[in-house]
């Protein structure tokens, strides 16, 4: 299976051009969390739209507010694509399962409460074998550009478990 990951296009994702695979998946800050323009996510879903998959998963990332908004009104967020907020999705017997939560960027869309961590992360199935974050776990490419680890202990020791 041919897996294509793309993640922090912040509204550029066209410049990708037309994709190829099996499943496209986007790990989320598909918009520009500066600008907060609703028509991120038409030109996004209009994206999806054109590219060569048999499957399109997204998550959503702390730039996302506009998908964030969408998915709390409770309507379909992407028609070219599934939005998951911890979700599995099975394809071809593999299992996906999408998380967007990110615990360590307060005031951002899909902020998670470090307290409501490790309940939200316990969600994960133990059959996963796709894991779609926006949030890295601890210590697994998680410095920022100041060298800081921010990752999330929690979902690192989830990862172990599963």
């Amino acid at each position: 299976m041919r897996l294509v990951i793309v993640s922090d296009t912040h509204g550029r994702h066209e410049e990708l051009g037309v994709l190829e695979g099996d499943v496209l998946i986007h790990c989320g800050d598909a918009c520009d969390g500066f600008k907060r323009d609703h028509r991120d996510v038409e030109r996004l879903d209009r994206w999806f739209s054109r590219q060569r998959f048999d499957a399109i998963l997204c998550i959503g990332g702390n730039h996302d507010f506009a998908l964030e908004e969408r998915a709390a009104k409770g309507t379909q967020v992407l028609r070219n694509a599934i939005f998951l907020i911890d979700a599995p999705f099975e394809f071809r017997d593999v299992l996906f399962y999408g998380s967007p939560w990110t615990p360590e960027l307060m005031g951002w869309a899909f902020y998670l409460e470090p307290e409501d961590a490790e309940a939200r992360w316990s969600r994960i199935p133990r059959e996963t074998d796709v894991l779609i974050t926006h949030s890295p776990p601890a210590g697994i490419l998680d410095l920022n550009r100041r060298g800081r680890r921010c990752g999330c202990a929690h979902l690192a020791e989830r990862v172990r478990a599963v």
